[in-house]
């Protein structure tokens, strides 16, 4: 594939032979990161385990000291009382049944988190075909699934992200915008990288974290020392 110069550019700043400490990583995906418009900075995290195991799954969620850079859409599956305290909290969509025609039917997907009481799971889950594949089923592990609505809504508009494996055992989550300070991007990828090692699973033998690498939307991607990460 080839690259456009913007790419070809920056890569000449980014050693790829070399691994880099968190903050020389920082600073180099904020120099490369020269699109017109403000890149996502994202953590590409290949871990030693073997998703197919279930006892090897590792998922979990994590509220990013400084947020992502994004306004998040939250949609709340919840009823009477605490349907109401979804709204006061600030969730931008609230429903019950009468969500499931406008999402399976319509095709409306303009939220970018599902948060459900554990007694609406049942209709959620009619939904697992639409909402799974796109990682948006409200899961227990992730927080996403309880009746605690006030602060569920809260933490994911602070900066709460979710992180879990792919088929090829890659966690890719965001850590901020290009606009963000050096400090800032550093924070909060030091945050998700002590929740992924606190989340390892006692049965992941060898080397935990294989690769870890940050890059900017439209940039080249900076490996870490994980050596020094661990």
């Amino acid at each position: 594939m080839k690259k456009g110069k913007r790419y070809v550019e920056a890569a000449k700043i980014v050693d790829k032979a070399a691994t880099y400490d968190v903050a020389e990583a920082v600073s180099l995906v904020k120099k490369a990161a020269s699109a017109k418009f403000d890149e996502t900075v994202e953590a590409h995290i290949r871990l030693g385990v073997d998703s197919r195991h279930a006892d090897q799954q590792v998922r979990g969620a994590v509220v990013l000291p400084h947020g992502t850079g994004k306004s998040v859409r939250v949609l709340v599956f919840a009823k009477g009382a605490k349907a109401d305290e979804a709204q006061a909290a600030g969730a931008d969509f609230v429903g019950a049944e009468d969500l499931i025609p406008k999402i399976q039917n319509e095709g409306w997907l303009d939220f970018d988190v599902v948060v459900a009481t554990p007694d609406m799971m049942g209709v959620v889950g009619r939904l697992g075909r639409v909402l799974g594949p796109k990682g948006l089923m409200p899961n227990p592990k992730a927080g996403t699934v309880t009746m605690d609505v006030t602060k569920a809504i809260e933490d994911i508009k602070a900066g709460k992200i979710e992180y879990r494996l792919d088929k090829s055992n890659i966690i890719h989550v965001p850590i901020g915008k290009a606009s963000f300070s050096e400090e800032q991007l550093a924070d909060n990828f030091q945050t998700l990288i002590d929740a992924v090692i606190k989340a390892k699973p006692s049965s992941a033998k060898g080397t935990y974290l294989r690769s870890v690498t940050i890059a900017s939307t439209m940039g080249p991607g900076v490996k870490l020392n994980t050596t020094k990460l661990m």
